[in-house]
């Protein structure tokens, strides 16, 4: 579909892209991966035609369109977020406007016999044929959709968008692009103004309704759930991999090996040729011999490793000091910002060592709380911080607390204590600051390298008590494990507000969730809360769904007040409700028996397992893939238990 050829881009004589060729092909869901500076979105700009090649070509079929979503744009603030939105359509009524203008030019001919008659009569078939299908879909429905997966509720339809931060309006931009449908979706960093629930809709809807997509994130689960072709782009060349990014990470890491092989035998082979000549340069009769060692040395192409992976590097950070039992303590904690209440009777307790997550829709309350534990903002009810509690905070403004005027290497420097300072040049390597880089002054750095840098000194500090807002938006995927490895084994308490599935993977034991004015806790990991929460709330999600779907049918505007919509509670269903109904109960059913047939496996193995227990083979090993299976099956009950209810309040009719 578009076709890269023999692509070259040169940035003050240092080559990005070495003569590069690839094809994009229907369908295909690419990750783009590679180190920061290595031309991730120079690419996206190159296909999207608003950045020239040094050299080479970007082929793309006259009836191929491209949408394209930067991780900056500039953005109009004239209309309310509807009208905004409603843009995606424009292409629409042009289509209209052109088939009006061929009609009346039919109207006026009479060359019935001529080739240019029935050219334009093959044109109004074909855009007749287009408009049919862009026709065919309920375009206010769609819109609907599309924003409240996004993160908006229909209150917010009828804002100006002026009233938005720079995040939501951003995905204003992405809800146009993704109803304009292009055939191919280029997306840079589109996960960065979402929360967790919008990157799973819009999961969704890349993998069931988006064409071709190429897309840039460095959200490990988001592009492992969407993609399923990787290009890495590594010293100026491409990797190409027909499979979704984990499995990738495999076959690079042995690629790598094998480059390294390659390299070292190269090396070895250099020397002894190197040696060779040395030795007998000046003999008359080793003149013929040196002379063809030298040409063979000059015609080896040599072997280039293609990047030094610094995830190896384990970063400990200074030991917390002890604090009390309790670090926080809430009791009814509400906050309100004039007539709207952010969230209100947050009851917890965090213990001494326990990392948690702050999970939920943006505007719900996450930045908010952990303001009121910061005492930066006045709030209701009773936040109690414990003994000898020392707060590190990272917030999203945190780079802008920075000296300006001192070097990288003397803003770590200043707060590293210990062993660590001996290891400092290593840090900033691994965080991106390697080499010259870490003597530059501050002022120059730019956003994310700000926020990187006081990300590092942040945890550099003695503190027991972590809280750590949106850590991951800046990072790559490689300074993400090392951040990540840095928490787990950090033994304080650790608070993080992220939307990063993959990064609070493992990380985290219990995850708060805000919504609807109260913040909810659950035990276990961000998975199993997705998992619980899924489940638990299916039956809802669906009905309401399939409320929106059938809604426009009687109420074709979004903007409508739904005071004035009729909702009849006891009617009968409709042909087209049974079949949803019917759906759903067959999903449901689904989970069960899968449940149930993890549960059976489960106890089968628990059992074989404790069978040999009692036979005499009694190690550590199996005591702990017992205590491991049985917790396993703990969970497996409880998502039975959820999967059983659901499936019951299906089943059952309503009143």
């Amino acid at each position: 579909m578009i076709s890269i050829q023999n692509l070259s881009v040169e940035f003050s004589a240092k080559s990005l892209f070495d003569n590069i060729s690839y094809v994009i092909n229907p369908k295909d869901k690419i990750a783009l991966t590679g180190k920061n500076g290595a031309g991730k979105s120079t690419m996206l700009k190159i296909i999207a035609g608003l950045q020239k090649p040094t050299s080479g070509s970007v082929s793309v079929p006259a009836d191929v369109t491209i949408g394209y979503l930067p991780q900056q744009m500039q953005t109009s603030d004239t209309m309310t977020v509807v009208d905004e939105v409603r843009k995606a359509f424009s292409h629409i009524d042009r289509m209209k406007r052109e088939l009006a203008d061929m009609t009346a030019e039919l109207a006026e001919r009479t060359d019935y016999d001529s080739d240019s008659y029935h050219q334009l009569i093959d044109r109004m078939t074909s855009l007749t044929d287009r408009m049919a299908i862009e026709d065919s879909e309920n375009r206010e429905a769609e819109m609907e959709k599309t924003l409240i997966g996004l993160g908006f509720v229909r209150e917010d339809f009828n804002r100006p968008t002026a009233e938005f931060s720079g995040g939501w309006r951003m995905r204003i931009e992405l809800a146009k692009l993704l109803l304009t449908r292009p055939d191919v979706l280029l997306l840079d960093e589109p996960t960065n103004h979402l929360d967790i629930e919008s990157i799973q809709w819009l999961e969704q809807f890349l993998v069931s309704k988006a064409k071709a997509v190429v897309l840039v994130s460095h959200d490990r689960a988001f592009i492992d759930n969407v993609t399923n072709r990787t290009i890495e782009i590594s010293l100026g060349k491409i990797y190409d991999y027909a499979v979704k990014y984990s499995k990738f990470v495999e076959l690079r890491r042995e690629r790598i090996e094998q480059q390294m092989r390659a390299y070292q035998n190269q090396q070895k082979q250099i020397q002894e040729t190197e040696d060779f000549i040395e030795r007998f340069r000046y003999k008359a009769t080793k003149s013929v011999q040196v002379q063809s060692r030298i040409k063979q040395l000059a015609k080896i192409e040599r072997i280039e490793v293609d990047e030094v992976d610094t995830s190896h590097l384990n970063l400990r950070f200074p030991p917390a000091p002890r604090s009390g039992d309790y670090p926080i303590i809430a009791e009814n904690v509400g906050k309100r910002y004039g007539n709207h209440q952010v969230f209100d009777g947050a009851t917890f307790t965090i213990k001494r060592g326990e990392k948690v997550a702050f999970v939920g829709k943006n505007g719900e309350g996450k930045s908010t709380l952990v303001k009121c534990i910061m005492n930066e903002i006045p709030f209701t009810g009773s936040l109690k911080i414990g003994h000898n509690v020392k707060i590190g905070y990272f917030a999203q403004n945190q780079a802008t607390l920075l000296d300006g005027e001192i070097t990288v290497f003397d803003t770590i420097d200043r707060v590293a204590v210990g062993d660590i300072r001996t290891k400092i040049r290593d840090i900033l390597g691994a965080f991106m600051f390697g080499g010259e880089a870490s003597d530059k002054k501050v002022k120059v750095l730019s956003g994310g390298e700000k926020t990187r840098l006081a990300m590092i000194r942040l945890l550099l500090e003695p503190v027991n008590l972590l809280i750590l807002d949106e850590p991951t938006n800046h990072l790559d995927m490689t300074t993400k494990d090392i951040l990540k490895q840095a928490i787990k084994d950090f033994n304080g308490t650790v608070i993080v507000v992220s939307h990063d599935r993959e990064f609070l993977d493992g990380l985290v034991e219990k995850v708060y969730e805000f919504g609807g004015g109260k913040v909810r806790e659950c035990l276990g990991g961000i998975y199993e809360f997705l998992e619980k929460k899924k489940i638990a709330s299916l039956a809802e999600l669906e009905k309401s769904s399939t409320t929106a779907r059938l809604q426009p049918a009687a109420q074709p505007s979004v903007t409508k007040s739904p005071d004035n919509t009729p909702a009849p509670q006891s009617r009968k269903l409709s042909y087209a409700e049974q079949k949803e109904q019917e759906k759903f109960v067959r999903r449901a059913r689904k989970k069960v028996e899968e449940c149930e047939k993890e549960i059976g496996r489960l106890e089968s193995e628990i059992a074989a397992l404790e069978e040999k227990m009692g036979q005499g083979e009694y190690n550590e090993d199996i005591c702990k893939e017992h205590a491991s299976l049985q917790k396993q099956l703990e969970n497996a009950m409880s998502l039975w238990e959820l999967a059983s209810m659901e499936l019951d309040s299906l089943s059952t009719p309503d009143a």
